[in-house]
């Protein structure tokens, strides 16, 4: 009974607060429902989902790892221009702006990224092409030199699991037994860090994955690392390439490895 003799103006606060709680509950209900169903997203909640999207350019869009970000970025509203080298690489019919332009032409690649928020590079000239080392180094200084005259700062990259350590100073390239066929690739990924580690200018992240990648799951749970392989507790090393999108996307969203390495896995 003595809260009924409470003020006026208590009541008034009080009965205020608890309609500005119902809103946040309400709101963030919406928040779930619209990542599964835009179309149950209120007006209010798709302006604000508007306003937080990105542009970016994606480079190697129709890869494995390309077309997983590609994805991943769409459902999560992002404005996203693909690049691919070709015509056949694409399905026309996905909501994405598309162009064909080489890598390797760094000013005209420069024309093609002018304007956007960030760059994500899942660049790779083909495990099967007999200079992968010598052909992916020239692309990522093509791209970087791009990113540079285009005044792009945020920048994003697809690194490989071969340079991360296994132990103090021993990386995972560095094992006796690691694949002959893509050890040019995982040399060429390491020097592509080195080469952004020496951009001082680039907010750059460089995000590697577990030993194993594959198509799998989407699930968000995951843990992440710094410099040094991830490990489950059976002394597996594994990550779905769906999961590893969600967490580049992530970064995008949220940045918080800034000038860093920093690696995902189960």
């Amino acid at each position: 009974m003595r809260t009924l003799l409470r003020p006026r103006r208590s009541w008034i606060k009080w009965f205020e607060e608890a309609i500005d709680q119902s809103w946040i509950a309400y709101d963030r209900n919406c928040s779930e429902r619209a990542s599964q169903d835009i179309s149950f997203a209120p007006p209010g909640l798709l302006a604000r989902v508007a306003l937080s999207a990105k542009r970016v350019v994606l480079l190697g869009a129709s890869g494995f790892v390309g077309s997983a970000i590609l994805k991943e970025a769409l459902d999560r509203g992002h404005l996203v221009t693909a690049v691919f080298r070709n015509q056949g690489h694409f399905n026309p019919s996905q909501q994405v702006k598309i162009q064909i332009t080489d890598v390797y032409d760094s000013e005209a690649l420069a024309a093609v990224i002018v304007g956007h928020d960030a760059l994500i590079s899942a660049f790779n000239p083909g495990w099967k092409d007999p200079t992968l080392y010598a052909d992916q180094v020239r692309g990522t200084t093509s791209i970087l030199k791009a990113v540079k005259s285009a005044a792009i700062k945020r920048v994003l990259w697809v690194g490989g699991a071969g340079g991360l350590e296994v132990k103090p100073g021993v990386r995972v390239v560095d094992a006796r037994d690691f694949p002959v066929a893509i050890k040019p690739g995982s040399l060429a990924t390491i020097e592509a860090l080195d080469q952004l580690r020496r951009e001082s200018a680039l907010d750059w992240s460089f995000l590697s994955p577990s030993a194993n990648m594959k198509s799998g799951a989407r699930t968000g749970q995951f843990r992440l690392g710094n410099d040094h392989l991830l490990v489950d507790s059976s002394g597996h090393s594994n990550i779905s390439v769906q999961d590893y999108a969600v967490a580049m996307i992530n970064e995008l969203e949220h940045p918080a490895h800034i000038r860093k390495r920093f690696t995902v896995g189960y």
